[in-house]
């Protein structure tokens, strides 16, 4: 118990030492020159010389969550490409993801690719409803 202490104390100073260090470099070394420009405050690429409680166009939001929904999508493939490959981990008890990937590769390929022209179908409805489309 303590050899790990003195080592996880070591790195833990080591990070707060750093970050200070480059806190105050930052701080030493940095332009200092405050302009009007640089005080305004900047949103979404849009100038904010209007009233704040405007509307906005909606497709800020749209752009946003169809990003996470294909981001969220494609990160379900790297279990996918792992049972498929079959290349388990070691330490990873044996179980339904084992088997599909020692036993029934076609039927795990084949469940990849209905979830990846699901993912086209979306993209391509995304695309007919304009949703990527930018005035």
């Amino acid at each position: 118990m303590h050899g790990v202490v003195l080592p996880l104390a070591l790195f833990f100073a080591s990070l707060v030492g750093l970050a200070v260090a480059l806190l105050v470099i930052g701080h030493l070394c940095g332009p200092r020159r405050v302009t009007d420009v640089k005080r305004m405050p900047y949103e979404s690429g849009m100038d904010p010389i209007h009233h704040t409680r405007r509307r906005f166009d909606v497709r800020f939001s749209l752009v946003a969550i169809a990003f996470l929904i294909f981001d969220v999508e494609l990160l379900f493939l790297y279990p996918w490409a792992v049972v498929f490959s079959g290349d388990l981990p070691a330490g990873l008890p044996s179980g339904a993801a084992a088997e599909a990937a020692a036993g029934r590769p076609p039927l795990v390929f084949a469940g990849g690719m209905v979830f990846l022209v699901l993912l086209a179908l979306g993209f391509v409805y995304d695309w007919r409803k304009g949703v990527f489309r930018w005035r």
